[in-house]
């Protein structure tokens, strides 16, 4: 008998657009972050993990000026880095004050 390979599943266009919906997807990447912080890591070479500087995609963006969807899509992943930073951050403050009051 041969055996019938499954043909691979990618996702469906609808999973694709709720993936990029998901108002929680910041939330879980910075607690993903935060624990690596809570084990150890220094904030600062974590939030150098997560930032996009400015100037890498302002270069990104020039490489692809002619490229409208691909900057959209530049423009959406540096805004979403920048909101998990800014959750990580407060993540990271308010763990620093917890500590100061015990």
């Amino acid at each position: 008998m041969i055996a019938r390979s499954q043909p691979d599943r990618s996702p469906s266009p609808s999973s694709l657009l709720l993936d990029e919906i998901d108002p929680m997807a910041p939330q879980r990447e910075a607690a993903l972050f935060y624990g690596l912080f809570l084990r150890g890591h220094s904030a600062d070479s974590l939030r150098r993990d997560i930032d996009v500087p400015r100037k890498l995609l302002d270069k990104l963006l020039k490489r692809h000026r002619n490229e409208l969807a691909v900057q959209a899509r530049l423009q959406r992943a540096y805004h979403y880095r920048k909101q998990v930073l800014a959750i990580f951050d407060e993540l990271v403050i308010r763990e620093r004050i917890k500590e100061r009051v015990h």
